[in-house]
């Protein structure tokens, strides 16, 4: 049985990166060539001149696996800063989902009804579906998604994790 400090645990990386032609495949090959699986990218312009983006990824990993991934990704060229939110302090996760559920009567009652404590939002609607706008928590959204499954789940779409350090501080 592996000790406390190498149990398996999941890390939000956040990237800050020169805006440039290739950044995102290197990045991504540096995972998938060491085997490395990514749960969830995202990827947008953040500064005004469009010249740096941000990347966040999640994944999961012994410590020392994630060591490894750090230091690598500090060693491409275009990486300006890496940094593992999930161990520098309190951070704040969200993701967006598209959630379309088909049903009638008491079904389509129940997703209504669900959907409201969920707190999401009907953004499309017909006379045999309806479609869902939920952000939240991976959890969260986990947990809608598989109560709707009983109700008719069609489809959906998830945006991928976009994360933030908590107070003042910046990356």
């Amino acid at each position: 049985m592996p000790s406390s400090d190498q149990s398996i645990g999941r890390h939000a990386i956040a990237l800050v990166v020169d805006n440039e032609a290739g950044v995102l495949a290197r990045v991504a090959g540096l995972f998938s060539g060491r085997g490395y699986n990514i749960e969830s990218l995202t990827v947008a312009e953040v500064s005004p001149d469009h010249d740096v983006s941000r990347i966040t990824i999640v994944t999961t990993g012994t410590p020392m696996v994630v060591e490894q991934i750090k230091a690598q990704l500090e060693r491409l060229v275009p990486v300006q800063k890496v940094t593992d939110l999930s161990v520098h302090g309190p951070h704040l996760e969200r993701e967006l989902a598209l959630v379309k559920v088909a049903g009638s009567g008491e079904k389509r009652v129940e997703a209504l009804r669900l959907a409201d404590a969920f707190r999401a939002r009907v953004i499309d609607t017909t006379t045999k579906s309806f479609i869902f706008e939920l952000t939240g928590t991976p959890e969260k959204i986990d947990a809608f998604v598989d109560l709707m499954r009983e109700l008719g789940l069609v489809e959906v779409a998830r945006t991928g994790v976009a994360a933030i350090i908590r107070g003042a501080e910046g990356l």
